[in-house]
């Protein structure tokens, strides 16, 4: 029955491929921590006077140091044991999609979801009146959430290629520093990512979304290449603030802005008050954001030489002194509503940011600064509060 399934699959191959006397198809998955992986092929070439040699093509490949559950569906005789049976059951859908869940947390997905809430809020902060809720507008909105999308799995994954030796100290779960996925499908993945999102704004003929999309991909770059002394600006706080800022804040934000405007303004750019009100309220949840993010990863980054800010005040005073950042900027917010025209700004805007203070205040309390899965439970939090300021922020009147 093997037999039958590896010669079905490659009586699909294309003519130019030739395969080996021995050669079969290698579908399955193996568990580590919850997670499923492995989607690709293997051929293997043997004779009676030489060792074997395997020759893997794979987009995703098995943790290393695994606990196997369900075992590839090829192995080699030679590694054939109780434990390791084949296993034919797995079929190419699933093996597809336990791929596509490696690819999913390989692009980090609290930060793409954070780039579509960033799109969505800032096309809502130029919207005046439902008229101008248009056709054009709709695909100027998805042009710059698919080009920011693309951008994003850019950035997030090259900086998991440059810090690969610090993640397997930091975040060994990620699919990289785990072995789940190969360098070369990680490179492969990030550079038409960036193809794909620069081909977006070809087609769009935005100029403000290339501004906005190229800026980004230029300081996500600085921000983890590490070939020239004035890059790796991970290595300094302010740089890294620098990245952050012009990620959530300044560059991009404003890119996605203009670039919107122009379907409603006709090219007229207008930075409205709330407009420029949502990008200090921004420009703080940046600056907290990267702060915070460099408190569970000391270890790791001290080892490799970087000295973040966290490592140098140390990690108690860094924790509370991005709380009090957010706390400050979120009473500044409700005076903010507190004196707007509008009665029903006014009450959501007060109301929004009173439950928001109240629950990093609560959360921050039960945090245990020994523990660096609660640190890090607590970042993940951060994001959260920050999808909820970008919900808000267009109702600030």
């Amino acid at each position: 029955m093997a037999s039958q399934f590896a010669g079905s699959i490659f009586a699909t191959a294309p003519p130019h491929i030739h395969f080996a006397s021995e050669t079969r198809c290698l579908f399955g998955r193996r568990k580590m921590d919850k997670r499923y992986t492995t989607f690709g092929f293997q051929e293997k070439h043997s004779n009676h006077h030489a060792p074997d040699i395997h020759r893997r093509f794979v987009l995703f490949q098995q943790p290393r140091h695994v606990k196997y559950v369900q075992n590839a569906g090829y192995v080699s005789n030679s590694f054939l044991s109780d434990e390791r049976t084949p296993d034919w059951n797995i079929s190419p859908v699933e093996s597809a999609q336990n791929g596509v869940d490696v690819l999913f947390r390989f692009s980090r997905p609290y930060a793409a979801m954070a780039t579509v809430l960033s799109v969505l809020s800032t096309s809502l902060l130029a919207v005046e009146r439902f008229s101008d809720v248009s056709p054009l507008f709709i695909i100027k909105v998805l042009q710059a959430i698919f080009g920011g999308i693309f951008m994003q799995i850019y950035v997030c994954g090259f900086n998991q290629i440059c810090d690969i030796e610090i993640d397997k100290i930091n975040k060994p779960y990620l699919p990289l520093p785990a072995g789940e996925l190969t360098m070369s499908s990680a490179i492969m993945v990030t550079t038409l990512s960036a193809i794909m999102s620069f081909s977006i704004v070809w087609i769009s003929g935005s100029w403000p979304l290339f501004c906005g999309l190229f800026c980004w991909f230029l300081i996500g770059t600085a921000y983890s290449a590490n070939v020239l002394p004035l890059l790796r600006w991970k290595r300094f706080p302010y740089t890294a603030v620098l990245y952050m800022i012009n990620s959530r804040a300044l560059a991009i934000p404003c890119g996605y802005y203009v670039h919107v405007q122009n379907a409603i303004k006709g090219g007229v750019v207008v930075l409205s008050r709330r407009h420029l009100f949502s990008i200090g309220m921004l420009f703080v949840f940046s600056v907290v954001l990267i702060l915070f993010k460099d408190i569970p990863d000391i270890e790791g980054d001290e080892m490799h030489g970087i000295k973040s800010l966290a490592s140098q005040i140390g990690p108690d005073r860094m924790f509370w002194s991005c709380i009090w950042l957010l706390g400050i900027a979120y009473t500044f917010t409700i005076i903010i509503g507190a004196t707007s025209s509008s009665t029903w700004s006014k009450y959501v805007t007060i109301l929004g940011h009173l439950v928001t203070l109240l629950a990093l205040y609560v959360r921050a309390k039960s945090v245990d600064l020994k523990s660096i899965s609660s640190i890090s439970s607590m970042y993940l939090f951060l994001w959260k509060l920050f999808y909820v300021e970008y919900l808000l922020l267009p109702l600030v009147r």
